[in-house]
């Protein structure tokens, strides 16, 4: 996957992407390459979120669009992410319950991209997305978000489980999608809510599932046996909004 637009090749524009504070998605160095100017785009890796990865000189060759490299290229994200805690603040502010969206692993940028957009239209306070394993706020994303991404924000956190736990404490419950769930009809998803979306392959993994305190499934009664993770994401939310709004009546 490229984003021709984020991609930042050579030692100098590495190094000064990541001190002029550039949000820094994945860096790729050449393996086995200990020179001074590596070490120092190393360190400062080091000291922010990104994902380092020491591959071969052919991989980099491929992903190179200016054939000069120099051992290095990074990804940088298109859009700043934002935070939990101003997710909550925000929810605060309207005086609504926080209704947050969460993604395990979602990996294509136009799921990523619709599910922004369906999120702002739900009146979701914001997405969270894991570090690792899951495509960022690329230009793609941003495209597919159709402005979305302006206005809904979207934080990385290391750990899916822990972040849940700890918005647990804070009086947020859980929903995730899955086929072996209660139809999500019969559910109250009313209050102060998540909702879990799992990975376009494989669903959501194990320990985020076993910390939902739902298990929704939505209704279908077609020849295969799954929705797009970004469609499953606006049926969820949609019968949130629905509950919420029969509750406010």
């Amino acid at each position: 996957m490229r984003y021709e637009e984020l991609t930042i090749e050579g030692r100098n524009a590495v190094l000064e992407a990541f001190r002029s504070g550039k949000t820094i998605d994945k860096v790729f160095v050449l393996d086995g390459s200990q020179d001074g100017p590596i070490r120092t785009i190393v360190r400062e890796a080091k000291k922010t979120d990104a994902i380092i990865n020491f591959v071969k000189k052919e991989r980099l060759d491929q992903m190179s669009e200016t054939g000069k490299h120099q051992g290095v290229i990074a990804y940088a994200a298109a859009y700043e992410y934002g935070t939990v805690e101003e997710m909550l603040q925000s929810a605060e502010e309207k005086q609504e319950p926080p209704f947050l969206i969460l993604l395990d692993n979602i990996e294509d940028p136009h799921n990523l991209g619709s599910i922004l957009r369906t999120a702002n239209q739900v009146g979701a306070h914001g997405v969270i997305i894991p570090k690792r394993r899951a495509v960022g706020l690329t230009a793609t994303v941003a495209k597919a978000s159709a402005g979305a991404i302006n206005y809904t924000p979207v934080a990385k956190v290391t750990n899916l489980v822990k972040t849940m736990d700890e918005l647990k404490k804070k009086g947020m419950w859980f929903v995730c999608g899955d086929m072996d769930g209660d139809p999500m009809y019969q559910l109250d998803l009313t209050g102060p809510i998540g909702v879990v979306i799992g990975n376009e392959g494989d669903g959501v993994s194990r320990l985020v599932k076993e910390n939902c305190d739902f298990v929704a499934s939505i209704p279908m009664f077609g020849d295969i046996d799954s929705l797009n993770a970004s469609v499953a994401m606006g049926v969820l939310s949609y019968e949130i909004v629905r509950q919420k709004m029969k509750k406010a009546k």
